[in-house]
């Protein structure tokens, strides 16, 4: 595997927390490479590891062992500014609960991420904005409020919003667990598309094997550590 083709490399990653007196190892020794342009899955039961390794894929959290590389960059070491802008220029995040602002309209969700950068003007902030709507389908409804939208609108809002800054990974953490099946298999579908014709890196987060089954490569944790990987 060429190194140019590999955007994130984990190498002996760990996280422990100190509980009381007690210390918590929620990730243990976790590497792995991944190429740009994957779809990769990750799964395992509640207290596998899932959310610490996302945080920390992430930059919201940072490990207390091993390196985590972005892009060639070794973000592990960066401090709390470093991996702020590391997330909004690099990162998109997509959430279960879909993480809106309430009486606000999609078109201004989706121009969330932008207000971080002061150098576009109002008018490219919207452009942008309108443009990632219309990626994932919301041509005609950018200004209604989220409490006129659907379950499934709002999570593609939420898309939107992830991709407004055109970012190079997208994790997305149980994108489809509010969702009945028929409007989680059409938030699955705009995965596959974004990550065929963008070629954008989509890790996702999820308890569901029908989720799991798109990506090309799939990965369990138990107690912290991997305990298998899968192909398809």
């Amino acid at each position: 595997m060429s190194t140019d083709n590999v955007i994130i490399r984990l190498e002996n990653v760990g996280r422990t927390y100190d509980v009381g007196e007690t210390q918590v190892h929620a990730l243990r020794e976790v590497s792995n490479s991944i190429k740009r342009g994957e779809m990769l899955a990750i799964m395992g039961p509640s207290g596998s590891g899932k959310s610490t390794l996302m945080n920390i894929l992430g930059c919201l959290d940072k490990p207390t062992a091993g390196r985590y590389s972005l892009e060639g960059v070794e973000v592990s070491t960066l401090q709390k500014n470093e991996l702020a802008r590391v997330r909004n220029g690099h990162i998109g995040f997509v959430f279960q609960s879909f993480n809106l602002l309430a009486r606000t309209t999609a078109l201004e969700n989706t121009e969330l991420p932008l207000l971080y950068a002061p150098h576009l003007s109002s008018s490219v902030a919207r452009e942008k904005a309108l443009q990632a709507l219309s990626q994932v389908g919301l041509e005609g409804r950018e200004h209604h409020k989220t409490n006129q939208l659907s379950g499934g609108e709002q999570q593609r809002v939420a898309i939107a919003r992830s991709l407004v800054n055109n970012p190079s990974l997208l994790l997305a953490d149980e994108p489809t667990g509010n969702l009945d099946s028929r409007t989680g298999e059409e938030i699955i579908k705009i995965f596959i598309r974004l990550n065929r014709e963008k070629n954008i890196t989509i890790i996702l987060v999820t308890h569901d094997p029908d989720v799991a089954a798109i990506a090309g490569r799939r990965i369990h944790l138990k107690d912290g550590r991997v305990v298998r990987e899968e192909r398809k």
